[in-house]
């Protein structure tokens, strides 16, 4: 990156497209669909995101596009727009989740599987039990209108993740690190349940106290911040596949 940018937003832009190559590392990828959001700190409030056209094993920290919560582009620094789709649900959440710092949005094989359920996610697995009382926002068709978001955030409320219907998984989180850990451990989850339903036989589901149990365990009042700990050896994972995205 050879353009001048505060540390703030240079260190952003490393942490996000390092997010990017994780995301399809681990085969989350939809190819030059969805986005992952993140917040610049600072009090302009602008917003980091993918160029619409390039696949997420492309993303470089200089190539990511700095918009504001209105979806105008302040800094483009290469030949793709951005979608106008993945404006309208990230800004939804930047806007109104001020402790939001990254949003991700996947539609993986596993996630649309199972927001396809009427019974959603099953708290089938101990990583289950941590989205037990995960939300869900019914489907309205491709998320282009500017009214859904109002809807889309009462759903999402406080929460750390999503399931929207009939589309595909949400994360959000106050980093980057912790939001990528969201979303890995929901798509395991829903991973496993595919698996589980697939086998065709008696289900073994845990009593509900030992769910709530479970649940509680997870909460960010009884442990750590999620993904914190394991960030540093993600991002060594990418420097030994390819530092590339941190130019």
């Amino acid at each position: 990156m050879q353009k001048a940018m505060s540390p703030a937003e240079r260190d952003t832009r490393i942490q996000l497209a390092a997010c990017y190559r994780l995301v399809s590392h681990f085969g989350m990828s939809d190819l030059i669909y969805n986005h992952i959001t993140a917040r610049i700190p600072g009090p302009e409030g602008h917003l980091l995101i993918n160029p619409y056209g390039m696949m997420y094993d492309e993303i470089t920290a200089s190539s990511l596009i700095r918009i504001d919560l209105d979806g105008n582009v302040l800094d483009n620094p290469g030949e793709y727009g951005i979608n106008a789709a993945g404006y309208v649900i990230h800004s939804a959440v930047h806007g109104a989740r001020h402790d939001v710092q990254c949003v991700i949005h996947t539609h993986t094989r596993a996630g649309m599987a199972v927001s396809a359920l009427q019974c959603g996610l099953l708290p089938l697995t101990q990583t289950a039990m941590r989205f037990a009382k995960i939300p869900y926002h019914d489907y309205e068709s491709v998320a282009i209108d500017l009214d859904e978001r109002a809807r889309l955030v009462a759903d999402l409320g406080q929460s750390e993740a999503m399931i929207l219907r009939n589309h595909g998984l949400l994360a959000a989180g106050p980093s980057i690190a912790q939001a990528f850990n969201t979303l890995y451990w929901l798509e395991m989850a829903c991973k496993a349940q595919v698996d589980a339903l697939a086998a065709n036989r008696e289900l073994c589901v845990p009593p509900p106290e030992v769910v709530e149990k479970t649940w509680h365990l997870y909460q960010p009042t009884t442990r750590r911040p999620f993904g914190e700990l394991e960030w540093p050896a993600m991002l060594r994972l990418m420097d030994r596949k390819d530092p590339g995205y941190r130019d």
